[in-house]
């Protein structure tokens, strides 16, 4: 059976990467991603075999990788964060049903939500959701749904992909619709260009949110009702100090 593994690399950063993710790219004949993600990583593996596609070419990159692997080579797809996380792994396992000679196997990373969240402090501290903004895939109107459901819930939210040069307003539509729910004081952070050069963050308002101009680098983290500005952090308290306290 010949493997083909679908890896999360995490942020970018090689220190940001998991120990499997690193192994198993150390191992592999070929690596096969976007073209953003290859260029990283042919800073930490310059010396790999790589192939890669533009955007919108998800289908064609995850043949490359299955047709490859069916020749015997041992090939890794590469996504950012993790590979489960509006990543390469579920069309990966797809397609590969029409390779009975490959077997396809999901390595974990690190997605944006948990190392955008540590910069930050502690946002997703209680439950959450993650809701990606973009609606090349999505209906807006299933977008929309979703968001207002997770604050009406009370939900604590991470957001994806806030914004792009034909999507610029479209951080501005998703934190009117959580104020409709929640009012416009609700903590915020943002993560930006997170284990990249330009790495920030920005605890603010909701309100304040809805003004900021953002890059497809940011992830957008909008706090429930309990959470809390503390020393420049964004804190999501899960509860503990009430019942050890009690």
């Amino acid at each position: 059976m010949n493997q083909v593994y679908v890896v999360g690399m995490g942020p970018g950063g090689p220190e940001q990467m998991t120990g499997q993710a690193r192994q198993v790219l150390e191992a592999c004949d070929l690596i096969v991603g976007y073209t953003v993600y290859v260029e990283l990583l042919k800073e930490i593996l310059p010396d790999k075999t790589y192939r890669e596609t533009p955007m919108r070419r998800e289908v064609e990159r995850c043949r490359i990788a299955l047709e490859e692997a069916q020749k015997g080579r041992r090939v890794a797809m590469v996504c950012s964060g993790d590979a489960g996380v509006y990543g390469m792994a579920g069309l990966m396992l797809e397609l590969g049903e029409g390779y009975p000679g490959c077997q396809v196997e999901v390595v974990p990373g690190v997605t944006a939500a948990l190392s955008g969240g540590a910069l930050l402090g502690a946002p997703l501290g209680h439950d959450f959701a993650v809701v990606s903004l973009s609606d090349l895939l999505t209906p807006w109107e299933v977008i929309e749904k979703r968001l207002r459901f997770a604050a009406m819930a009370d939900m604590a939210i991470c957001l994806y992909n806030p914004s792009s040069k034909k999507r610029a307003g479209y951080l501005k539509r998703a934190c009117n619709i959580i104020m409709e729910e929640t009012g416009g004081e609700r903590v915020c952070g943002l993560a930006y260009s997170i284990g990249r050069e330009g790495q920030g963050v920005e605890v603010l308002t909701l309100k304040e949110l809805g003004g900021r101009q953002v890059d497809m680098f940011t992830t957008v983290f909008v706090g429930n009702s309990q959470t809390r500005a503390m020393g420049g952090k964004m804190v999501t308290p899960r509860g503990y100090r009430g019942v050890s306290e009690a």
